[in-house]
């Protein structure tokens, strides 16, 4: 990107944030680099660098910049996480020499007030929820409680059901896991070096001594295991309460078995047969078996609550497209900036070039063109004159308009898509309910066997009876903890996020995967996901005894005037074909149908059918060319001379290269495609009848695309949605699986379960093969996870005992779970492989 000297200080439409020439009264100009204020009228150092003014206090500083400008462009709010422009940053503090920048006062004010909470990364306690606020499980949606706990079904932590807010505190439970999750891992790292030392020719446990290694490992595993693990026994507790067994009941089992028994080996040895005893006739221990599954277990669950806290971001970043404040007109003329939450229906309201309208309502006075994507999705800004719709939330790109509040608060459109994503996201489905539900059945059996097991031997076993009825339940129990289990999905997921990674497949949480198997059905927005998602000049077509040199030159010429996108379209176009441009006088821009201008002798005309109309020009001599670029979906522009038809303009939102060889292979993949779009529906239909798409939805709002999904899904479909936009957003949280193009919004990234990074369609195939692939995996290890289960079970109730004289011991039932773990992360591996 060129960075140069900029001289022309007119203006420039292009982005709330963007400075060229004069600033608005309330605007701050900020050097980016030391973030000093500064007048850009002053005669101080400035540089031109992405279509874009940055002004500086020196020389210095401009050096700084020139150097690498991408790091000087954007910093973080710590106080909220929002990303903040440096160089129209209007709340900045230096504090110990750092330069920090806040998205508003009351970020700034929470940073002054406690700056070392902020500044170590964990930010102050979390406020308290409001009376009478309620709480759901964010994996069975169905429990809702009147204050928080745990879910009765699954164990998990309970989460409010409202709204998050912009400046709301960490999650507690994350931060407690976190710490749990670091001492337990701590403490069992020297449990492994001692306990498994032997196994890779370490002997530790000679060096120093049996008994002192062992009350060592006593020393390090009881803080894990009486502390850290103790949400693990609270939710185990829980699901036998509730009679749900599930997987907390494995690892409260296995966990409270391998330490009991080897706290009763350490402090009692005596009651242990011969048979049983190691080198020195010591009794074997197991605590780095409770420890290190506490450690593993708490790695699963803190990437889990990460995954589950950035879900709240997605609305976060929908909120935050919403202005903090808006400029009031008083009944006596004058204005004053107050805050949104403060405007009522009816109020007048001043919307300035590069301001988001603030609320939904009308034009009253000027006009403008708006950026609508927000809502639309589509790329070309709306002309607003008196009387039109406004949406709040939208950006005014080039003129000063007088609105009426109509809608406020709850009621706006962008509140609306807010809450809408807020429930598709409490809505979805949990991940681990295949575990779950053979875990009901696996749970009692496991126990069972171990009663039996200490039944028979305590009764018709060999002396002594307890002892071998105790050591026979100890080992079912330890060869059935669920170490294995627990790895089997997230070693896989964690292998296949990577995989696809390196292929331009982020995929945000595992239920994208396990879902994205089992789609039938893909809906594609139009814009950014099929097309480029910015116009490009295709065609020009000149009337007989027209030079199309002539034509694109003086018709490029007359468009460099205007700031619509379709102009910016012409001009770059005419650049790229060579065609040179002419100075222009008497330019004027016709609201809604096009532009007039002169150059030298020639007068020119460009607009649609209706300026021409205005004219008296008839555009029949072209009238076949129109109706069959128009059928194609493009933008059709007359071009007149003199009062002469002289020819036309063609501007398209271009299809990708890459989406027709996409749209086959998924098709071949057994899927359906419908394209949902807010776009008009001849552009929609000539699209989708190039690329063999199987049914269109045009003119779609965010409320229609959602209830799309929700139709499909009441007929059985399991649904994903592709798309780009903030209009998307609702419908990606909705899907059964949301396929977010990386090239697009922000928030449709964060709404979705899978980001394509290239934004190419090629990637859902990608997508697609991996998850089959992942799936198969997750279902391979589960098998051996249980099958280690199935067959070691039997035989650690001493079940070849009476052929063999065979009894396992605690030891071997802890290799064999090892053993299971091994072969868990072998066959995840394999991943790294795939296809």
């Amino acid at each position: 990107m060129a960075l140069h000297d900029e001289h022309d200080h007119s203006h420039h439409g292009h982005g709330q944030h963007h400075h060229r020439g004069t600033p608005s009264e309330d605007m701050v100009i900020r050097d980016p680099v030391c973030g000093m204020t500064v007048d850009p009228n002053a005669g101080k150092p400035s540089l031109d660098y992405m279509g874009r003014t940055f002004h500086f206090c020196g020389n210095g500083c401009r050096t700084k910049f020139i150097a690498a400008p991408e790091n000087y462009l954007t910093a973080t709010d710590l106080t909220c996480g929002m990303t903040v422009d440096r160089a129209t940053a209007r709340h900045f503090l230096k504090h110990e020499g750092e330069k920090f920048y806040f998205c508003s006062a009351g970020c700034k004010s929470k940073f002054e007030a406690v700056p070392s909470a902020y500044l170590n990364g964990s930010g102050p306690a979390p406020k308290p929820m409001p009376k009478g606020s309620l709480y759901t499980c964010p994996m069975h949606p169905e429990v809702v409680s009147d204050h928080p706990g745990d879910c009765p079904k699954c164990g998990m932590a309970l989460e409010p059901m409202g709204l998050p807010s912009a400046d709301e505190g960490p999650n507690p439970e994350l931060i407690d896991f976190s710490r749990r999750l670091w001492i337990s891992a701590a403490l069992s790292l020297p449990l492994l070096i001692i306990g498994m030392g032997p196994m890779i020719g370490l002997p530790f446990r000679d060096w120093i001594g049996d008994p002192i290694a062992t009350w060592v490992e006593l020393f390090l595993a009881t803080p894990v295991v009486l502390w850290a693990a103790l949400p693990f026994f609270r939710r185990a507790w829980t699901s036998l309460a509730n009679r749900s067994p599930n997987m907390w009941t494995l690892i409260g089992l296995g966990v409270g078995t391998a330490y009991l028994y080897s706290l009763v080996a350490t402090l009692a040895p005596g009651i242990f047969p011969m048979s049983f005893r190691g080198h020195g006739e010591a009794v074997p221990v197991y605590f780095e078996a409770a420890s290190v599954i506490v450690a593993l277990v708490f790695v699963g669950q803190v990437l889990e609550l990460k995954a589950r806290e950035r879900t709240g971001s997605a609305i976060r970043a929908l909120l935050d497209l919403a202005p903090k404040t808006a400029r009031r007109i008083g009944t006596d003329g004058s204005e004053t900036d107050v805050p949104v939450d403060e405007v009522q229906a009816g109020d007048r309201l001043r919307v300035r070039p590069g301001e988001r309208v603030p609320v939904d309502g009308s034009v009253v006075d000027g006009q403008t063109t708006i950026d609508e994507s927000m809502i639309t999705g589509e790329p070309l800004p709306v002309e607003k004159t008196q009387g039109d719709a406004l949406t709040g939330g939208t950006i005014n790109k080039n003129g000063t308009l007088i609105m009426i509040a109509e809608k406020v608060g709850a009621e706006t459109t962008l509140s609306r898509i807010v809450e809408l994503v807020a429930k598709a996201q409490r809505s979805r489905a949990p991940i681990q309910t295949m575990v779950d539900r053979v875990s009901a059945v696996f749970v009692p059996a496991v126990v069972a066997a171990a009663i039996i097991a200490f039944a028979v031997w305590a009764f018709v076993g060999p002396e002594p009876t307890l002892a071998h009825a105790l050591l026979a339940a100890v080992a079912v129990l330890i060869i059935a903890c669920p170490c294995a289990l627990g790895l089997a999905t997230p070693m896989s997921i964690m292998i296949a996020t990577g995989r696809g990674a390196q292929e331009g497949v982020l995929v945000r949480d595992a239920e994208a995967l396990e879902r994205f198997a089992k789609v039938d059905t893909l809906i594609v927005d139009k814009t950014g996901t099929l097309t480029e998602g910015r116009p490009n000049l295709t065609d020009v077509i000149p009337a007989a005894g027209v030079d199309e040199t002539l034509l694109l030159s003086l018709a490029a010429s007359l468009e460099r005037g205007s700031e619509h996108p379709l102009a910016e379209a012409i001009v770059a176009g005419a650049k790229e074909r060579g065609a040179s441009l002419v100075d222009i006088s008497g330019f004027v821009a016709k609201t809604g149908k096009g532009v007039e201008g002169s150059a030298g002798d020639t007068a020119i005309a460009l607009g649609n059918a209706a300026m021409m109309a205005d004219l008296g020009i008839a555009t029949d001599p072209l009238q076949v060319e129109t109706k069959r670029l128009s059928g194609d979906g493009k933008t059709v522009m007359f071009v007149a001379f003199n009062g002469q038809l002289a020819g036309l303009v063609a501007v398209t939102d271009q299809i990708k290269p890459t989406t027709s060889p996409a749209i086959k292979a998924l098709h071949e993949s057994g899927l359906k495609i419908i394209m949902a779009t807010g776009d008009n529906a001849q552009t929609a239909k000539a699209v989708a009848a190039h690329l063999g798409i199987d049914e269109v939805r045009a003119d779609m709002l965010p409320e229609g695309k959602k209830a799309l999904i929700d139709e499909l899904r009441a007929k059985g479909n399991v649904v994903a949605m592709a798309g780009d936009g903030v209009n998307d957003a609702p419908a990606l949280a909705a899907a059964d699986v949301g396929i977010a193009m990386g090239t697009g919004a922000d928030v449709a990234m964060e709404s979705a379960g899978i980001t394509l990074v290239k934004g190419d369609l090629n990637g859902i195939v990608r997508a697609r093969h991996l998850s089959e692939a992942t799936i198969r995996n997750i279902k391979q290890n589960l098998a051996f996870a249980f099958g280690y289960n199935a067959l070691g079970v039997p035989l650690a109730a001493g079940i070849l005992y009476p052929v063999f004289g065979l009894l396992l011991s605690p030891m071997i039932a802890a290799a064999a779970m090892s053993l299971s773990s091994v072969s868990v992360i072998a066959n995840a591996l394999r991943l790294r492989q795939a296809k």
